[in-house]
Formats: structure tokens, sequence, C-alpha cells
């Protein structure tokens, strides 16, 4: 088989590459270790940047999103048992954010997909990129134990952190950057409607805790949580409990609570690898970075990522020019390291951390009066949260 360009990895990012290819006419096969059941069982983030969005627009998936997700102008910063609403809307010149579930966005993405008869494979096994250092790159794979290759002029590493791609590029020629955080998020999912209908980030005495949905109808929270807690020790009683403690009183009393039906300890970490191009092997999203969810910037930022490779596709099969290409890793770190930087001052400010002492708690009180008190500082965090430009 040959085609122009093969996406390893079909979650949100190698689909939305893969869609505004198609959109622009260029071929391309997407290859996935994993069935689809388990790629649309995965739960994960639910908040858009407005670039985000425009791509899902523009790859004419966009559609259910626009009719059944939640545009946010502002989001709620809850200490000092009082909440602090920071005004994106008015910070930012009329910009939000979408709350919209990335299941949902995966699944729709898939059915655009399936409807125009694009090629995807499940359940491919030992997906490996071969030759992307010089002009003739393919890809191997097997189904049932067959063995298949597929012919490219580029390869798309979507295929996230734990994935093949990033791990094919020359140990000497990739510079990694880590930091990892000494807690986790303990997050919950359950059929209750939301106790605000905007996001509230709380800082406690107790930790960190998120109140977050994804329908007017169900609802995601989160507590931070120490490392070696353990999922089963956390039952539904004790998870509601704790989250009432570290919200305002108002928010607090009216909580709804029910069973959950998702419950999961993340741990959290910034990660980077430099470059994300080796020859004709390009790394999107979580192949070559991973931030804390602090700061909503994942999928967005594996959004971006598909901007700028798109772009550079684009230009190539169309103007026979190789620069969009040829500054793909740059651009893409460029934005990729102010949305690291965020998210990690979103969590530096709003964790407790286990080292901090007397002066470090006051400098955090600081932050956060300064911060919704100053209109300049508010602007700081609103234009970031809602996505730098590409």
């Amino acid at each position: 088989m040959r085609t122009q360009v093969v996406i390893i990895g079909s979650g949100p990012s190698g689909l939305l590459l893969g869609q505004l290819l198609a959109k622009a006419g260029i071929e391309a096969v997407i290859l996935d270790r994993a069935g689809k059941d388990y790629i649309l069982g995965r739960v994960r983030a639910g908040v858009l940047e407005s670039g985000t969005v425009g791509l899902m627009d523009e790859a004419g998936a966009g559609g259910r999103m626009h009719a059944e997700g939640l545009p946010h102008g502002g989001f709620s910063l809850a200490f000092d048992g009082r909440d602090h609403r920071i005004d994106l809307a008015d910070l930012t010149g009329g910009k939000g954010v979408m709350v919209y579930g990335q299941t949902e966005l995966t699944r729709d993405l898939m059915q655009h997909r399936e409807a125009i008869g694009a090629a995807t494979i499940y359940d491919a096994a030992n997906v490996r990129p071969h030759d992307f250092d010089g002009r003739s790159p393919y890809v191997t794979y097997e189904t049932a134990g067959v063995s298949h290759r597929i012919d490219c002029d580029f390869i798309a590493g979507c295929d996230g952190f734990h994935g093949v791609s990033r791990k094919a590029a020359p140990e000497k020629s990739i510079t990694t950057f880590e930091k990892v955080y000494p807690f986790g998020w303990l997050g919950l999912l359950a059929d209750v409607p939301p106790v605000n209908h905007e996001l509230i980030y709380a800082n406690h005495p107790r930790g960190f805790a998120l109140c977050s949905m994804r329908s007017q109808s169900r609802s995601r929270y989160y507590l931070q949580c120490a490392l070696d807690e353990k999922v089963e020790d956390w039952s539904d009683e004790r998870f509601w409990g704790e989250l009432r403690r570290r919200l305002p009183a108002h928010h607090a009393d009216a909580l709804v609570i029910g069973p959950s039906f998702e419950k999961s300890i993340a741990p959290l970490r910034s990660f980077v690898a430099e470059p994300m191009r080796f020859g004709n092997l390009f790394l999107v999203g979580d192949a070559a970075h991973i931030v804390p969810p602090t700061g909503a910037k994942g999928l967005n930022l594996a959004a971006s990522d598909v901007h700028y490779l798109y772009a550079g596709l684009c230009e190539y099969y169309q103007d026979r020019s190789s620069a969009g290409i040829d500054a793909y890793s740059a651009r893409a770190l460029s934005r990729v390291w102010k949305a690291v930087r965020f998210s990690w001052w979103m969590t530096t400010m709003l964790h407790r951390f286990p080292d901090t002492g007397a002066f470090d708690q006051k400098i955090q009180e600081a932050e956060l009066d300064y911060l919704t008190h100053s209109r300049a500082a508010a602007t700081v965090l609103a234009e970031n949260y809602v996505g730098l430009a590409y």
C-alpha cells in the first residue's frame, strides 16, 4: 500500500489531522494499536480553546460540539472561602472556551472519517516507522498475524507519551525536559448536575480541588491527593465529603452528589521532547509533550501541533514548498513552552506542596490576591487560559 501521510495513533490529534488532510485532498492512513471501543472508552479532558474549536469547524466536524457543548466566558478561583470570578470574555475581547468532552470530540471525528471512507486500521500490532531519515519512509504493522507495509512521504506520530514514534527517534538526536510533581489528581465522574455553571479552581489548606463538567447532567470533579493514595480507599462518600471541605460554603451546600461511574488517580508531570521533527517523522501532541491538567492545555496543545503540521503539509503538496514543514518543530515548540509555563504556574499557584513553608504559603496567597484584584494580572491569566494565537 502507498499513501502520502501515515498517521500513527487515532486519538484526537491523529483523527483531527487526518480529517483536515482529507478536506485538503491529501491522502492519509491512520494506524492504531488499540480498538475503536477502547479508544472511545477513555475518559479525558473537556475544555477546548477557541483555536481547537476553529480547527474542528475547519475539519467539518464541529456541528455536534456547537449543539451540545457549553460555551464558558469565565471561571472561578476559590480561596479564603470566597469565589473570585475571572471574566475571560471581558479580559480578552469576547473570547472564551468550550466545555466538550474529549471522548465526544473523538467520536465526532471518527464518524466523519468513516462517512468519507478514509482508511483507519485499528488493532494494528507491532507498528513501526522505518527509514524516516531518508527519502522513502514506510511503516510496518501486523493484523491477525499478517505483516503489512505502507510506503509514504511523511509519518505523523500522534500515538501519545507511551507510543512508538518518539522511541523510534535516534537517542542522541532528542533532548527531553521533565518535572514530576509530588502529588496527583483523584478524579470522579458522576451523572449529577454541576455545582456551578462555570469551572471552579479551589485553593484550600487541605489541597487543590477542581469542579468541572461534561454536560448539564454529568460532572467531573478532582481532588489533589498524595501519590501513594489508592483509588479503592476512596469511597464515594469519602470523596464527596472531602470535596465539600475544600469548597466555599455556598458551593458545598449546593453540591449534588450521586454514585460515581469512574474514579481514577493521575500523576502530574511536565515533559517536553525536542525537536519535534526527525527527517520525515513528526511528533504531535502527547508524543512530544505532557503538561499538568491544571491549565487545560493537553488536548489544546495537540490541536495547535496539528495546525502547524497541517499547514506545512498543505504548503508542501499544494505549493511544492517545504518551508512549513521545515519550520514545524520551532513553531510548535514556541507555543508548547508557553503552555508548559502557564500550566506550571497554575499548578504551583493552586496546589499545596509537601515542602511548602510559611513563607512560601504567604507568597502563594499574595499572588492569588494580586491576581484577582489587578486587571493587568487577570488579563495575563485570561489570555493564556483561552489560548494564545497560533
